[in-house]
């Protein structure tokens, strides 16, 4: 089969290197890739808003299934414009995108379909923001409702926060994804990710992790795309992993079904484990950055006969997909300055030495998640520039042979967090 993959960063890398694997792919192209990605597939030059050229590129290239790794162009329609060619797509149409394009739309389905969820208000004015804070204890959570790239919440610990950040929201600080705000009820727990893959009717559980979403150690300063993961999140137990299958993801997939938007594809959610249960923080329509790395490194299955047959409505004769049992982590490598103005063009040596491995039995992949060539040096060209990833047999394993590699490079405008998979490394400490 022939495969195009569409996007540029970390993530996409991650499913070019696993799509890579499989024995059903002939020809592999991404666009526009970058120079991790053109190690594994043919980088073409595309613009995924222009669904007309896309969809040209597909049938003149017998493109057998398009996997749609950023959030952006399901949001925008994309899969909807190639479904109506006949090309088959792994991503939700544009209706069921809406679950990650407008987290007021999400709230208001979990009402609709009794998923639970903090208490929220939406706003379209600062003014009415402003009113319903009064109904909040501090601290509140601030969300702008459309796509900011994971940068768009706040964390408001005083009032006077909470006021500015309405401001620069509706300031225009997040462009149009400001132009509405959910103002949220904040919740008290751990944070998890989980992950299932759909195609509209069978749900099948895709793992879990654990996102480092703040920019400095212990969990503090802006919130980020993400610093790091680990995956398996054992604090998500069978248990409750069930639970989340029973009481979110299922729920959203025969809510959305009845009212006509079938989802398929990947269904992330994020969720905090609260003393009343796991409650859906939000939804994201595609794989995580960096949760994807991390799941694709222990992921054992054919991933591209996986998306074909959710593409194709066959999911149910699929069966469960297989994971190592040992951990993966992954640690990202920023530049400068993110999540502000990052620091662009430092040159990045010693990926080869760090990648060769790490005493014992640990594997180790460098995805680039944005870096660029020019004259035969590899460059920073991005916020987040490259995910060292790792496996052991643990978090604790794991993270020591992620951070030996990381040890191993020379990225002199490029700084990275020395606490990723800090919870489970002191809960494996005190067991």
């Amino acid at each position: 089969m022939n495969i195009l993959l569409l996007g540029s960063g970390g993530r996409e890398h991650a499913l070019a290197w696993k799509l890579a694997q499989s024995p059903l792919v002939e020809k592999f192209y991404a666009a526009p890739g970058n120079p991790g990605i053109a190690q594994d597939a043919e980088c073409v030059s595309l613009d995924a808003t222009d669904h007309a050229a896309i969809s040209d590129f597909c049938r003149m290239r017998n493109i057998d299934l398009v996997v749609v790794g950023p959030e952006a162009p399901l949001v925008d329609g994309l899969a909807d414009s190639l479904r109506a060619e006949n090309i088959a797509v792994f991503g939700p149409n544009r209706l069921p995108a809406q679950l990650e394009g407008s987290k007021g739309f999400t709230k208001d389905l979990c009402i609709r379909a009794n998923i639970p969820t903090a208490r929220f208000v939406r706003a379209t004015n600062a003014a009415d923001a402003l009113a319903a804070l009064d109904d909040f204890p501090i601290p509140v959570v601030i969300k702008a409702d459309g796509l900011a790239a994971g940068k768009g919440v706040i964390i408001a610990e005083t009032r006077a926060d909470a006021e500015q950040a309405i401001a620069m929201m509706f300031d225009g600080e997040f462009g149009d994804a400001g132009a509405e705000v959910v103002i949220e009820e904040f919740l008290t727990g751990e944070e998890a990710s989980f992950f299932a893959i759909t195609d509209g009717e069978t749900v099948m559980p895709f793992g879990t992790a654990q996102d480092h979403k703040r920019v400095g150690e212990g969990d503090v300063g802006l919130n980020t795309g993400g610093m790091g993961a680990y995956s398996p999140a054992p604090v998500l137990t069978d248990a409750l992993q069930q639970e989340v299958l029973d009481t979110i993801i299922q729920p959203t997939v025969d809510a959305l079904a009845s009212e006509g938007m079938p989802y398929s594809g990947v269904l992330f959610a994020g969720l905090m484990l609260t003393d009343k249960g796991p409650q859906l923080i939000e939804y994201n329509a595609r794989f995580g950055d960096p949760e994807c790395q991390v799941l694709m490194m222990r992921l054992q299955s054919d991933l591209a006969r996986l998306m074909l047959a959710t593409a194709k409505g066959e999911l149910s004769g699929f069966g469960q997909p297989e994971f190592s049992a040992d951990t993966a982590l992954t640690v990202v490598m920023a530049a400068n300055g993110y999540p502000g103005s990052p620091d662009k063009g430092g040159q990045i040596r010693n990926l080869a030495r760090a990648e060769r491995g790490h005493p014992g039995s640990s594997a180790i992949k460098i995805f680039h998640a944005g870096t660029a060539e020019e004259d035969g040096k590899l460059l920073a060209n991005g916020g987040r520039v490259l995910n060292i990833t790792a496996t052991g047999s643990n978090t604790t394993e794991a993270q020591a042979a992620a951070y030996s590699a990381v040890d191993k490079i020379d990225f002199d405008t490029g700084f990275c967090r020395r606490d990723i998979g800090w919870r489970q490394v002191a809960r494996e400490a005190d067991s």
